[in-house]
Order: structure tokens, then sequence, then C-alpha cells
């Protein structure tokens, strides 16, 4: 059924770019508060024109009416001069895409009740509705000659019964049928539990009509999409194989016919072959390629290969860091990966030699909670490239890299409420694991108005993952502690990402263990030898993996005053058996089955050290967590409660995994760390 609705939208002129708005600012008078969460902004997914003259990004801002962040689309020119709305209300706007004359911006909003993919007239302003579905879609793309567009979207699978319903009696009110589950995957964070659909490739024409569906089947066909030269075939990546919901790390690279529907198979290779894109000729595809070892990191690669398949070949072997986002250069002879190294995501540009060079740094600042790694780029046709910029004072902000090499900051966000406010500085210490001496990159805050005469207070603050890494961005979360007069110190403990393979691997089999709680008490050492920390008041905490750690390190030392551990795994046997993550995780993180190896799992728990602890614990987790159940949580808090340790579980009403999704829930979760570690601080009057 054809869908399509024209509308006038009015762009109101906006201040112009940073370089125009330079002014003299007073000297900063208050320092971060909660309530200045809700005026932070950030940009995200930035995406430059074809002519490289002008980016669209997603502007996102906390709405402290809704408490929900909202997500606008602005536009800025390469020189920061125009800086103006594109796509702007309360309603959300998102994942811009340009068609490929850059005449057309297709985007997805929720402006009509439902998310539905829209189209933009950039000489008229003029808007089109051109879906109706009722899934959201995603990994939107243009087709090369802009006829279509296609994207992917879950499609429901047929409802399965076990018996045929009982007819109830005209007028009677009976409870909800039962729901039957038969598939492995039937549960995922943020979602709940949810009924069998499947994602499938779909286009449309660019100027509105039905999407049509191109694949078939109960299995998952993931973007992004990626057309051929003559705009014929699509690329996507799937795992097709009968038994795939209990495989992980495995899809091949497909092609598809939209018309016939013909299917390719193009890689059969082990392991993950997926993002795959046409060079500007189609002769070549660009891809990313992951092995399928049982191990709990690794490396994705840039490799290449002739469009039929053959000549596969690996770019990026001497580059010791995942790679992803790839794009190709305007002439094809090289293309362009983003990839951490030491706690910095950086932007290079690869050859089909494989000689690799870097040519954009600092990406990063699109999360408000913690300092993880983040941020993403785009690159036009003549290879002018736009990224997120993030700063340790600032959320991402758009930068440029133009041909001539020379970089460009197009906006800063947040002038208006930071460069009034005080701020907590970001240091770096660089120290050696007491376990085997392996050298350890972490950072520390220090309050505003900080006394290096004087003692503080210390907080530990452990990144989940475990394989994931911190860097030094701004954070919400720490510049509250911060305030609250904490140094803040946290670490890149053996496992984290960006420091390559080994370095990685170093946790194999061993999360949690005294080896990773040896690398965090020797950076509290290293701060306590600085002499401004006050060793008789130290706190822990952390999120996930590092929730896990906190719980874990409260049955090794009473050297913490107080710990709060939050969405931690307590009871590995029964977390891999309840969470959404059970398939990857038992595969990749273990040596078997729980009940072929109890002992290894057990060991690994926080609840086989409980007997030990007697810090005192707060508990913190979402109630729809399906990642770390909350019945996790209840494991720690029911056995401390047995042992008369002070406790207390802090349950938060709809969350899933992510505690601090919303603004009023960052803000809380603070609130109520803070105020647990107050409670047994020594160094407070009174």
């Amino acid at each position: 059924m054809k869908s399509l609705m024209v509308t006038a939208l009015a762009v109101g002129l906006c201040v112009s770019g940073v370089e125009s708005s330079a002014q003299v600012t007073p000297d900063p008078v208050r320092v971060f508060e909660a309530r200045d969460v809700f005026e932070l902004e950030y940009a995200a997914d930035p995406r430059i024109a074809p002519d490289g003259l002008s980016i669209v990004y997603v502007r996102r801002s906390n709405d402290i009416m809704t408490d929900k962040t909202r997500s606008n689309i602005w536009q800025v020119s390469v020189d920061g001069r125009q800086h103006r709305p594109l796509l702007s209300s309360r309603e959300n706007f998102s994942s811009p895409r340009w068609s490929p004359s850059g005449d057309r911006l297709a985007y997805i909003s929720s402006v009509e009740g439902s998310s539905q993919v829209y189209l933009r007239w950039m000489d008229s302003g003029q808007t089109a509705l051109l879906t109706n579905v009722a899934k959201t879609p995603s990994a939107v793309s243009w087709s090369r000659d802009g006829k279509w567009l296609a994207f992917t979207m879950n499609v429901p699978a047929k409802k399965k019964t076990i018996v045929k319903a009982r007819v109830k009696p005209e007028g009677a009110t009976w409870a909800e049928p039962v729901r039957v589950i038969d598939t492995v995957r039937y549960q995922f964070d943020g979602r709940g539990i949810v009924a069998p659909e499947y994602r499938h490739v779909f286009i449309l024409p660019a100027d509105g009509g039905t999407p049509r569906q191109l694949t078939r089947g109960e299995f998952n066909h993931e973007g992004p999409l990626s057309w051929s030269q003559d705009s014929t075939h699509i690329l996507f990546h799937a795992n097709r194989h009968p038994d795939w919901e209990l495989q992980s790390v495995e899809s091949d690279i497909y092609s598809i016919h939209i018309v016939t529907r013909q299917m390719t198979r193009i890689t059969e290779s082990p392991g993950a072959e997926s993002n795959a894109l046409y060079s500007p000729d189609g002769k070549l595809i660009a891809y990313v390629r992951a092995e399928n070892k049982s191990l709990a990191y690794r490396t994705s690669r840039l490799a290449i290969m002739n469009a039929n398949g053959s000549g596969q070949k690996i770019l990026s072997g001497n580059l010791d860091s995942s790679v992803s986002n790839i794009r190709w250069s305007g002439n094809g002879r090289s293309i362009y990966v983003q990839y951490d190294e030491r706690a910095e995501r950086k932007v290079a540009r690869i050859t089909l030699q494989g000689v690799i060079e870097t040519v954009a740094s600092g990406l990063g600042g699109t999360g408000l909670g913690r300092p993880y790694l983040s941020g993403s780029y785009d690159v036009s046709v003549n290879d002018v490239i736009a990224f997120t910029r993030g700063l340790d004072s600032r959320p991402a902000d758009i930068s440029v890299v133009l041909k001539n090499r020379k970089s460009r900051h197009l906006t800063d966000l947040n002038s208006d409420l930071l460069a009034d406010l005080k701020l907590a500085q970001i240091r770096e210490l660089i120290y050696h694991s007491s376990f085997d001496n392996q050298e350890i990159q972490g950072w520390y805050l220090t309050p505003p108005n900080f006394d290096s005469s004087k003692q503080y207070p210390l907080i530990l603050e452990i990144h989940g993952g475990p394989h994931a890494a911190y860097g030094p961005y701004f954070s919400a979360e720490l510049q509250l502690m911060a305030a609250a007069g904490y140094v803040v110190f946290y670490d890149n403990y053996r496992g984290s990402t960006s420091y390559g393979e080994k370095f990685a691997l170093l946790l194999q089999y061993k999360y949690a263990s005294k080896e990773d709680f040896a690398d965090h008490m020797s950076g509290v050492d290293a701060m306590i030898d600085k002499g401004f920390i006050d060793k008789d008041n130290l706190f822990i905490t952390g999120g996930s993996a590092g929730g896990i750690a906190t719980a874990y390190a409260v049955g090794l030392t009473n050297r913490f005053n107080a710990a709060v551990a939050a969405k931690p795994v307590i009871n590995w046997i029964s977390k891999t058996l309840t969470a959404d993550s059970s398939v990857r995780q038992i595969r990749h993180q273990f040596p078997g089955m729980p009940w072929e190896n109890f002992e290894h799992y057990w060991q690994r728990s926080p609840l086989s050290l409980v007997g030990n602890v007697t810090t005192p614990t707060m508990l913190i987790t979402g109630e729809n967590d399906r990642r770390t159940p909350i019945s996790e949580t209840e494991q720690f808090y029911q056995a401390l409660k047995l042992l008369k340790v002070d406790t207390v579980m802090i349950r938060v009403p709809g969350s899933p995994h992510g505690i601090a999704g919303r603004p009023s829930r960052l803000v809380a979760k603070v609130d109520n760390i803070l105020a647990w570690f107050k409670r047994y601080r020594t160094d407070l009057e009174g």
C-alpha cells in the first residue's frame, strides 16, 4: 500500500560555527551538579554530503519533562559557518542517509507515533513519509542510481501452539493464554521475553511505495546493506545454518538480486564475515573477518575479495586491533576503518596493498554516563572525513579532516553549560600490576579546587565488559563523584580492549580472578603513593563486569570502607543458564558447560567468597535486566543478610541492563552510590 505524505518543514537559523562564536567567558563559579545532566548534549552518527561540503548529524539532548533523550538532526557546513537544525522537534529523528547525488536525505522518525522511513528534499525542505510498517526499520541504504532504498526489519514468525485453545463462554474473562517458547534465543535485554521474529531485507522505491521483502526463512539477515554498481544486487551477512541459534561468531556474506530474489552465498569460511561493501566500481568487496575461536576476544580484521568471492586477502594484518565501520575511498584505491589504540579511537586509511595510515584521532564522547571508548566517522567521495570528537571536558562535537589533512572543529554544543563550570581534571596514571608486572594504563579525576597538599577519599570505578575500555573522556557520573569531593580512579585492567589481542586474552578463563583484582589494587596503591589519598577512606564500585569485580574484590580484601556493585554476576552457574547471553558466553568465556566444569564456574563466582565479606555492600540492578538478571543480585543480597553484613538492594523498576539509560536514573544511580559511601566515610565531622 502506497503511503506518501508531503509537508513543508520550516528551518530556523542557528548560531554559526565554533570559529565565529569565540567570546570571553567569566571564571567558573560552581561545580558540575546533578541537574546539569539534563542540560548536556552530544553529537552522534555524522554523515557527510557526497560533495564533502556539509555534514548532517544526530544531536542528542535530555528532556527533563519526559526524562528521555531526544534525537534531532542538524546540519553544519565544513567551514563551520552554517550550523542549523534540519529536523528538530520533540519527536525523534535519526539515521540520516544522503542520496548518492546529495539532493535528498533519508532518515527514520517517530513523528507519526511509530518509527518509519522518511525522505527530505534538500532544496525545498519538503518531507515525505515513505513507509507504514509495523516494526522499526534499520540499516537504511540508497541504491547507486538513487531510485531505491533498502533496509532491514524484523518480521514476526507464525505463532506456535501445543494444544488448541479452549473456547471460553461468551462474556467470560479468562487469564491471558499461555506462551509457548521453543527457541534457544527467546529473550533479549531491553526487550524481555519475545515471540520469535527474524530480520529480513526489504526494498522500496525512493519516491514511495510498498516495501518488498527480499529474504526468506527463519534466519536473521543483517546490515549494513551495500548496493552493486548497477543497483541490481544487495550485499548483507547472515548465518543460515540450521543450528544457527546454538552458534556464535558465525556469519557469511550473501548477495541477493532485487528482482529475482536469487541469493548467492559469497563466503564460506569458518568464523564471521560481515559488514560487506562493494567498491565504487563494483569489482571488489571489502568486509570484516573474525575467526571463530573459542576465545573471549577475537581480533576483527579488514579483508577484501573479488565480487564473486575469490581472491580473499587480509589487509589489516599488521594492525593489532579490531576494525569496524569500513568505508571505501572515492577512487576505490583504499579503505577507511575505525580502530582503538591505547584508549583512543582513531580512523585509518588502508591501501589495497595493506599500507596503514592514521588520518584522524580523538573520536569519542557519544555517551554521557561513563568514559567508554565511543564515536564514529564518515567520509565523502572526495575523502573529507567527519567525526565525533570527544574531550575530557566535553561530550562529542563534530570535527572534520579536510583533503589537505588539516582538522577543524565545527561545533561546541555544551559551551553554554560547561564553560561556566569548574570541572574535575583528568590525569593519566601508568603503573604495573603486582601480579606479574604487567603495565596498566589508568586515569584519575581530581575534585574542583583540588589541593595536592590535602588528603582526599578515593573511589575505584571499574569498567564493564570486561573486553571494553575506558579513556580520558567526559563522564557525567565520574564528574558528579569528583564534585562530591572524591578522587576517582579508573583503569584499563588486563582483558581491556585497545591494547592488542594478547593483552585482551590475559583474562581468558580468568574473569573474575585474583589477576584483575591485583591490577585494580596496584592502581589504588599507586594513587596512595602520590600523597593526596586518604588510605583510610577507600571505596569501590563498578557496573556489569565492573560489578562482578567489585563483588569479587570484597571477598578478597577489607581495605574498602564500602562497596557498590551495580548489575553484577554473583553465581556464574546460574547466570549463564538464565541470561540472554548464554550461548556466546559459555562457548567463549568458559572451558565447557556448567554441569561439566562446576568447580571452574564456582571459583570465578563472587558467591564462592561471600563468607569472607565484611565490607558494607550496596547492590543496584534493573528489575528487567536479562544480561545480568536481578536474581544474581538477590543471591548476594540474601547471602550478605544471612552473614549480617550491612547491605542494601536498590532495584530500578522497568530498567534493563543499562540502569543509567534515562537521565533521572543516571542521577539516582550516582546519588545512591554517594549516599552509601558518605555513610562509611571516617573523615567527615558528625
